[in-house]
């Protein structure tokens, strides 16, 4: 019984000696996988800068930013230090469809190597598939409210959300 009780107590004091530090209280504290799939993307390389100031993004309500390094089509975007962003309230054009590459190739002259600010939906911030989702600022300019105004998007309300895309228009 000694000898179990030896083994399991050292077993114990190897696991904490590995110095396994995982934090899981901050969850925009990652780095993008490089195993993203990069079909027709547009994508920069990523630098490890991220600021949780809003300070290089121009605007108030920025709670995260960083650079964007990666733009996937219209309304989804890559982030350095937060990973996949899906741009809140909107919905832009799908691939194969009319004008998708044009709400691609304005978010990526928008925000392709630039920093960005992100004002991520409290109420609910993560879609299904695990993408952030904020309202994007560029230069102090709401992207999101943007891509309305333009004629690039339309309104995509899901509730809960703490964002009303209908002000917007």
């Amino acid at each position: 019984m000694r000898r179990v009780y030896f083994l399991i107590m050292l077993c114990i004091i190897m696991v904490a000696a590995s110095g396994c530090t995982h934090n899981d209280s901050d969850p925009l504290n990652y780095t993008p996988s490089s195993s993203n799939n990069s079909n027709s993307s547009s994508t920069a390389v990523p630098s490890t800068t991220t600021t949780t100031s809003s300070s290089n993004s121009n605007s108030p309500h920025a709670e995260v930013s960083g650079k964007c390094y990666k733009v996937v089509d219209g309304d989804t975007i890559d982030v350095e230090g937060v990973g996949r962003v899906r741009f809140v309230g909107v919905n832009t054009p799908e691939r194969g469809d009319s004008g998708y590459q044009e709400a691609k190739e304005y978010v990526k002259n928008m925000c392709l190597g630039k920093t960005v600010g992100l004002d991520i939906d409290d109420a609910k911030n993560k879609d299904k598939y695990d993408r952030t989702l904020a309202v994007v600022y560029v230069g102090g300019v709401n992207l999101n409210q943007e891509l309305l105004k333009k004629g690039y998007a339309e309104v995509m309300y899901i509730p809960p959300s703490e964002f009303n895309p209908y002000k917007w228009t």
